[in-house]
């Protein structure tokens, strides 16, 4: 047969009588100049474990961008994303204040006291956050953090009104000391649940997870010591708990994977340990959480990302939970997990955060995270993005966000495409891909990572790809033969949708670029960059039936590309042929 190259059709399908003699042979037509090529089978009929939809979770530090103007909007997003529940956690919905805001802090009136002492609650600043969230069909992963002014041990030189684009002082914030009196501490907890109950119903506060403090490793966030983060756990989920018997309470959210041993402490404080409150052995745990992050550099002119940092600290944490016989089914929570650590720093580093780069870091690493439950058994349940949007700020202003000023970026459309998939992940091999013990030992430093993520739900195939290096550098592009195994219907009764991630298709960035970079888009140029921010579908693939539910696909993606292939077909024809 004659086959257009692959510069006139960006996607084709083509019958293959013999699949089983040409898979991982070179595609039938010569490469288009420049181009490598890659061959990767994905086989329907091989389930290799649920896909637990570990993508539906976002953070953020600052707690009042959430009633922002864009803000909402961007929850509105990803209130729409479909499937499942989507959940969202923010620092600072202790930290007190009257809902000032700046770079990495956020303040609400929670807490105060008397003159006599006595607390004082006002939930007013709390209550517009999360109704913001269930108003778009969210739902909080509640922090319990930071130390309200009038419970610290250590109030001085605490934030006040911090300018906004500025930080509070390194370590001179008084919301990072233990409290003075962990009973009020553990009183704090207990209303604020008890409140939630009484507003939102116990059905609704049932389905949140409270989690406490953060990252109480780093002497930012955390002035005390390890037994003291415990016994701070300890009065606030006896405080949850006697509000709502039936929360779901976790911790400790450490950063680096292990938090240098405060995981295993924690841990073992939680199954064997005193409580500090009842006296009894061991405190409730729910979940466990930790915090994951890549190491990205700035060489030879170009940023060079580094993924191998970011899945150690996923496998050295799910290594010491295993180290718990008690915890060997527990949910676990990646309380943040991103291609580095610090969203509301700038620098040339973290010039991958407007590109592809960060789309198909994002592809690529989440993939691994599901390699990485299945090689420890772990119930991994969550991955945070902690990555929302800046108020006040430029467009696309250098920050780790997923949306600058109500335009999307690139990187949101990779969860759109998460969104389309569901039912069982398949097996999927590939001639130019990468497992996540190589990119734990060498990063993606040599040949680009080109692979895949499938899954099977009924009669829905879905398909994404990716073209990963760690070099921001140009290079070739992968001409993909995708070949697909044990389909249970004809390919001439399949709908097939390709989405795609590229300069040119779903990409807000590259569109601002070409209008000269406006920092005041006109109402027109706003327009199109909206439109442009969207997840965009190609044009439709051409099906040809292969033969005994098989099929091959091929398709050019350039480097740091994503694409989502969607097949789809009508179960009751595919019943009827079969039966026929």
């Amino acid at each position: 047969m004659n086959i257009p190259p692959r510069s006139t059709v960006p996607i084709q399908l083509f019958a293959l009588s013999l699949l089983g003699q040409v898979l991982f042979q070179p595609p039938a037509c010569a490469a288009e100049a420049g181009s490598f090529d890659v061959n990767i089978q994905v086989d329907a009929s091989r389930p290799v474990g649920k896909l637990a939809p570990i993508w539906r979770f976002f953070g953020y530090d600052e707690a009042n961008y959430t009633y922002m103007k864009d803000g909402k909007k961007l929850l509105s997003g990803l209130g729409q994303l479909g499937g499942p529940q989507v959940y969202i956690r923010c620092h600072h919905l202790l930290t007190s204040g009257d809902g000032a805001y700046a770079l990495k802090w956020s303040s609400t009136s929670a807490y105060k006291e008397d003159a006599n002492g006595n607390a004082v609650y006002d939930w007013t600043i709390n209550d517009r956050i999360f109704d913001a969230y269930l108003e778009r069909g969210l739902k909080p992963y509640a922090q319990l953090g930071f130390m309200p002014e009038a419970l610290s041990s250590n109030p001085e030189n605490y934030p006040h009104n911090v300018p906004v684009g500025e930080m509070p002082g390194k370590g001179k914030a008084g919301y990072n000391q233990p409290p003075k009196d962990y009973a009020k501490w553990g009183d704090l907890a207990y209303q604020w649940v008890k409140h939630c109950v009484e507003r939102y119903g116990v059905a609704e506060v049932n389905q949140w997870y409270w989690e406490v403090w953060n990252e109480p490793d780093l002497p930012q966030y955390w002035k005390g010591t390890t037994e003291e983060y415990c016994k701070l756990y300890d009065y606030a989920v006896y405080g949850i708990r006697r509000a709502l018997p039936t929360a779901r309470v976790g911790g400790p959210e450490v950063s680096g994977g292990t938090g240098k041993g405060l995981l295993k402490e924690f841990l073992n404080h939680c199954a064997y340990g005193t409580n500090y409150v009842t006296g009894e052995k061991g405190a409730p745990l729910d979940f466990v959480s930790f915090h994951a992050k890549g190491s990205p550099k700035f060489v030879d002119g170009h940023v060079r990302m580094g993924m191998s940092n970011q899945l150690n600290n996923i496998n050295n944490a799910f290594s010491v939970i295993n180290e718990f016989p008690e915890y060997k089914n527990i949910p676990v929570v990646i309380g943040e997990s991103d291609p580095e650590g610090m969203a509301a720093r700038k620098g040339p580093q973290n010039g991958y955060r407007n590109s592809t780069m960060f789309s198909s870091y994002t592809a690529a690493s989440f993939a691994r995270k599901y390699e990485l439950a299945d090689k420890h058994q772990t119930n991994l349940e969550g991955a945070i993005t902690w990555s929302f949007e800046f108020e006040d700020q430029p467009y696309f202003a250098g920050f780790r966000v997923i949306a600058t000023n109500g335009i999307d970026l690139p990187v949101l459309n990779v969860f759109r495409m998460f969104a389309k998939m569901s039912g069982q992940r398949i097996a999927v091999e590939s001639s130019s891909g990468l497992n996540e013990e190589k990119i734990r030992i060498s990063n993606v430093r040599g040949a680009p990572d080109v692979s895949a993520l499938a899954t099977l739900d009924g009669n829905k195939l879905a398909v994404l790809l990716w073209h990963y290096h760690d070099d921001d550098v140009s290079g070739p592009d992968a001409a993909i033969q995708l070949a697909l195994h044990g389909l249970p219907v004809s390919s001439s009764l399949i709908k097939t949708t390709q989405y795609r991630i590229d300069a040119e298709h779903s990409n807000a960035f590259e569109v601002w670029k070409k209008m000269g970079s406006p920092e005041n888009p006109t109402l027109e140029q706003y327009g199109q960059l909206e439109k442009a921010g969207q997840l965009a579908a190609m044009e439709n693939p051409k099906i040809v039936d292969a033969g005994r539910g098989q099929s091959v696909v091929q398709l050019t993606l350039p480097r740091q590309g994503v694409s989502l292939l969607v097949l789809e077909w009508n179960p009751e024809r595919t019943s009827a042929q079969t039966h026929h």
